[in-house]
Protein backbone atom coordinates (compact mmCIF):
# COMPACT_ATOMS: atom_id res chain seq x y z
CA UNK A 1 0.00 0.00 0.00
CA UNK A 2 0.81 3.33 -0.70
CA UNK A 3 1.75 6.06 1.99
CA UNK A 4 1.08 9.23 2.32
CA UNK A 5 3.98 11.49 2.29
CA UNK A 6 5.01 12.81 5.73
CA UNK A 7 3.61 16.37 6.28
CA UNK A 8 6.90 16.87 8.35
CA UNK A 9 8.68 16.04 5.47
CA UNK A 10 6.94 17.82 2.64
CA UNK A 11 6.98 20.85 5.17
CA UNK A 12 10.65 20.81 5.03
CA UNK A 13 11.22 22.11 1.59
CA UNK A 14 9.05 24.73 1.34
CA UNK A 15 10.97 26.35 4.88
CA UNK A 16 13.83 25.81 3.39
CA UNK A 17 12.92 27.27 -0.27
CA UNK A 18 11.20 30.25 2.52
CA UNK A 19 15.03 30.95 4.60
CA UNK A 20 17.01 30.59 1.00
CA UNK A 21 14.64 33.51 -0.09
CA UNK A 22 14.81 35.76 2.74
CA UNK A 23 18.54 35.21 2.71
CA UNK A 24 19.49 35.48 -1.17
CA UNK A 25 16.69 38.64 -0.69
CA UNK A 26 17.61 39.84 2.81
CA UNK A 27 19.54 43.19 1.38
CA UNK A 28 16.21 44.48 -0.32
CA UNK A 29 13.86 43.39 2.33
CA UNK A 30 15.44 45.29 4.62
CA UNK A 31 15.56 48.50 2.85
CA UNK A 32 11.98 47.73 2.04
CA UNK A 33 10.85 46.84 5.34
CA UNK A 34 12.91 50.17 6.72
CA UNK A 35 11.72 52.24 3.87
CA UNK A 36 7.66 51.14 4.73
CA UNK A 37 8.32 51.93 8.54
CA UNK A 38 10.09 55.06 7.99
CA UNK A 39 7.06 56.26 5.83
CA UNK A 40 4.81 55.65 8.07
CA UNK A 41 6.76 57.33 11.01
CA UNK A 42 6.69 60.00 8.85
CA UNK A 43 2.93 60.08 8.13
CA UNK A 44 2.46 60.20 11.80
CA UNK A 45 4.75 62.71 12.81
CA UNK A 46 3.87 64.83 9.81
CA UNK A 47 0.17 64.52 10.52
CA UNK A 48 0.65 65.38 14.41
CA UNK A 49 2.41 68.85 13.79
CA UNK A 50 0.10 69.23 10.97
CA UNK A 51 -2.64 69.20 13.10
CA UNK A 52 -1.02 71.17 15.27
CA UNK A 53 -0.20 74.05 12.82
CA UNK A 54 -4.09 74.29 12.15
CA UNK A 55 -5.13 74.34 15.71
CA UNK A 56 -2.60 77.76 15.93
CA UNK A 57 -4.02 79.04 12.37
CA UNK A 58 -7.75 78.46 14.15
CA UNK A 59 -8.68 75.64 12.20
CA UNK A 60 -10.46 71.79 12.83
CA UNK A 61 -7.73 69.29 12.37
CA UNK A 62 -7.71 66.31 10.12
CA UNK A 63 -7.76 62.65 10.00
CA UNK A 64 -5.06 60.58 9.61
CA UNK A 65 -6.02 59.47 6.11
CA UNK A 66 -6.83 62.82 5.17
CA UNK A 67 -3.04 63.52 5.73
CA UNK A 68 -1.48 61.21 3.81
CA UNK A 69 -3.31 62.29 1.01
CA UNK A 70 -2.84 65.61 1.08
CA UNK A 71 -0.65 67.54 -0.98
CA UNK A 72 1.41 68.39 2.02
CA UNK A 73 2.24 64.40 2.79
CA UNK A 74 3.12 64.58 -1.02
CA UNK A 75 5.30 67.31 -1.08
CA UNK A 76 7.16 65.90 2.02
CA UNK A 77 7.64 62.49 0.63
CA UNK A 78 8.42 63.64 -3.41
CA UNK A 79 11.08 65.96 -2.49
CA UNK A 80 13.42 63.55 -0.86
CA UNK A 81 12.39 60.99 -3.55
CA UNK A 82 13.60 62.92 -6.38
CA UNK A 83 16.90 64.17 -4.35
CA UNK A 84 17.86 60.62 -3.62
CA UNK A 85 17.01 59.17 -7.66
CA UNK A 86 19.12 62.21 -8.94
CA UNK A 87 21.97 61.05 -6.60
CA UNK A 88 22.17 57.72 -7.98
CA UNK A 89 21.11 58.64 -12.08
CA UNK A 90 24.42 61.49 -11.54
CA UNK A 91 26.51 58.69 -9.99
CA UNK A 92 25.26 56.26 -12.47
CA UNK A 93 26.65 58.28 -15.65
CA UNK A 94 29.24 60.46 -14.01
CA UNK A 95 31.28 56.87 -12.83
CA UNK A 96 31.09 55.96 -16.11
CA UNK A 97 33.85 58.46 -17.48
CA UNK A 98 34.99 59.91 -14.37
CA UNK A 99 37.53 58.50 -12.02
CA UNK A 100 38.96 58.69 -8.39
CA UNK A 101 42.13 56.68 -7.69
CA UNK A 102 42.10 54.77 -4.61
CA UNK A 103 38.53 54.87 -4.57
CA UNK A 104 36.15 50.94 -4.69
CA UNK A 105 33.46 53.26 -5.85
CA UNK A 106 35.38 54.25 -8.84
CA UNK A 107 36.36 52.57 -12.17
CA UNK A 108 40.22 51.15 -12.33
CA UNK A 109 41.79 54.41 -14.03
CA UNK A 110 42.57 52.56 -17.80
CA UNK A 111 38.60 52.08 -17.85
CA UNK A 112 37.15 55.17 -18.50
CA UNK A 113 34.32 55.41 -20.77
CA UNK A 114 31.81 52.65 -21.98
CA UNK A 115 34.21 50.31 -22.23
CA UNK A 116 34.30 47.57 -25.64
CA UNK A 117 31.65 45.00 -26.89
CA UNK A 118 34.12 42.28 -25.39
CA UNK A 119 34.51 43.85 -21.50
CA UNK A 120 30.73 44.61 -22.00
CA UNK A 121 29.69 40.97 -23.43
CA UNK A 122 27.37 42.75 -25.87
CA UNK A 123 26.54 42.04 -29.51
CA UNK A 124 28.52 38.84 -30.64
CA UNK A 125 30.03 38.97 -27.52
CA UNK A 126 26.96 38.12 -25.52
CA UNK A 127 27.23 34.57 -23.34
CA UNK A 128 24.53 32.06 -23.13
CA UNK A 129 23.11 32.93 -19.49
CA UNK A 130 23.30 36.92 -21.04
CA UNK A 131 20.20 39.23 -21.19
CA UNK A 132 18.40 38.54 -24.64
CA UNK A 133 18.96 42.28 -25.34
CA UNK A 134 22.55 42.39 -24.53
CA UNK A 135 22.73 40.33 -27.87
CA UNK A 136 20.54 42.49 -29.46
CA UNK A 137 22.83 45.49 -32.16
CA UNK A 138 20.18 47.71 -33.17
CA UNK A 139 18.07 49.33 -30.28
CA UNK A 140 16.90 47.21 -27.88
CA UNK A 141 20.89 46.57 -27.24
CA UNK A 142 21.33 50.73 -27.31
CA UNK A 143 18.58 51.07 -24.80
CA UNK A 144 19.27 48.16 -22.79
CA UNK A 145 22.96 48.89 -22.24
CA UNK A 146 21.89 52.64 -20.77
CA UNK A 147 18.53 51.27 -19.25
CA UNK A 148 19.49 51.45 -15.60
CA UNK A 149 20.29 55.63 -16.16
CA UNK A 150 17.41 56.02 -17.88
CA UNK A 151 14.89 54.46 -15.23
CA UNK A 152 17.09 55.96 -12.62
CA UNK A 153 16.74 59.90 -14.37
CA UNK A 154 13.03 58.88 -15.72
CA UNK A 155 12.02 58.19 -11.48
CA UNK A 156 13.88 61.55 -10.38
CA UNK A 157 12.16 63.88 -13.20
CA UNK A 158 8.49 61.88 -12.30
CA UNK A 159 9.28 62.97 -8.54
CA UNK A 160 10.31 66.18 -9.27
CA UNK A 161 7.27 66.72 -11.20
CA UNK A 162 5.09 65.31 -8.84
CA UNK A 163 6.73 67.70 -5.68
CA UNK A 164 6.28 70.53 -7.94
CA UNK A 165 2.49 69.50 -8.42
CA UNK A 166 1.91 69.02 -4.38
CA UNK A 167 4.23 72.07 -3.39
CA UNK A 168 2.04 74.54 -5.46
CA UNK A 169 -0.88 73.10 -4.00
CA UNK A 170 0.39 72.73 -0.57
CA UNK A 171 1.92 76.71 -1.04
CA UNK A 172 -1.71 77.53 -2.15
CA UNK A 173 -3.07 76.44 1.04
CA UNK A 174 -1.15 77.89 3.33
CA UNK A 175 -1.47 81.27 1.24
CA UNK A 176 -5.40 81.06 1.44
CA UNK A 177 -5.13 80.50 5.28
CA UNK A 178 -3.09 83.72 5.34
CA UNK A 179 -5.82 85.39 3.24
CA UNK A 180 -3.16 85.72 0.69
CA UNK A 181 -3.70 85.26 -2.95
CA UNK A 182 -2.63 81.60 -4.36
CA UNK A 183 -0.08 82.04 -7.18
CA UNK A 184 0.52 79.77 -10.61
CA UNK A 185 2.18 76.54 -11.18
CA UNK A 186 4.22 78.36 -13.83
CA UNK A 187 5.03 80.91 -10.95
CA UNK A 188 5.70 78.74 -8.38
CA UNK A 189 8.64 76.80 -10.10
CA UNK A 190 10.55 80.05 -9.78
CA UNK A 191 9.79 80.45 -6.52
CA UNK A 192 12.03 80.71 -3.27
CA UNK A 193 9.90 77.90 -1.64
CA UNK A 194 10.35 75.31 -4.30
CA UNK A 195 14.00 75.81 -4.84
CA UNK A 196 14.61 76.03 -1.20
CA UNK A 197 13.09 72.35 -0.87
CA UNK A 198 15.08 70.96 -3.59
CA UNK A 199 17.80 72.36 -3.21
CA UNK A 200 18.59 71.41 0.82
CA UNK A 201 18.16 68.13 -0.52
CA UNK A 202 20.31 68.07 -3.30
CA UNK A 203 23.25 69.61 -1.17
CA UNK A 204 22.85 66.27 0.99
CA UNK A 205 22.52 64.13 -1.46
CA UNK A 206 25.95 65.10 -3.40
CA UNK A 207 27.88 65.77 -0.70
CA UNK A 208 27.38 62.44 0.92
CA UNK A 209 27.97 60.33 -2.49
CA UNK A 210 31.33 62.41 -2.98
CA UNK A 211 32.15 62.18 0.82
CA UNK A 212 31.94 58.19 0.20
CA UNK A 213 33.60 58.33 -2.93
CA UNK A 214 36.72 59.96 -0.76
CA UNK A 215 36.39 58.33 2.59
CA UNK A 216 36.44 54.69 0.83
CA UNK A 217 40.19 55.41 -0.28
CA UNK A 218 41.63 55.05 2.90
CA UNK A 219 38.58 53.59 5.48
CA UNK A 220 37.60 50.37 4.91
CA UNK A 221 34.52 47.97 6.05
CA UNK A 222 35.32 44.18 6.37
CA UNK A 223 33.14 42.35 4.06
CA UNK A 224 31.47 44.79 2.53
CA UNK A 225 31.23 45.02 -1.37
CA UNK A 226 31.55 49.09 -0.85
CA UNK A 227 34.59 48.79 0.74
CA UNK A 228 38.17 47.94 -0.47
CA UNK A 229 39.50 44.80 1.34
CA UNK A 230 40.97 45.62 4.12
CA UNK A 231 44.68 45.21 3.14
CA UNK A 232 44.29 47.27 0.15
CA UNK A 233 46.83 49.47 -0.77
CA UNK A 234 45.13 53.33 -0.33
CA UNK A 235 46.06 53.30 -4.04
CA UNK A 236 44.13 50.68 -5.32
CA UNK A 237 40.79 51.74 -7.39
CA UNK A 238 38.11 49.98 -8.51
CA UNK A 239 38.76 47.00 -5.91
CA UNK A 240 35.66 45.87 -3.84
CA UNK A 241 35.98 43.63 -0.47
Amino acid sequence: MSRAPDQGTSQAPAQHRMRRFLLHNSLGLFFLTTFLLCLIGLAIAGHAEFNNQLVTDGMEPISLGAYVTSSDFAVDVTENWQSEYLQFFLYIFATVWLLQRGSPESKELDKAGVESDEDQMVGKHAKEESPRWAAATDWRGFLYSRSLGLVMGCIFLLSWLTQSVAGVAAYNEQQLRQLQAPTTWAAYLSSADFWSRTLQNWQSELLAVGSMAVLAIYLRQRGSPESKPVGAAHGATGVEG
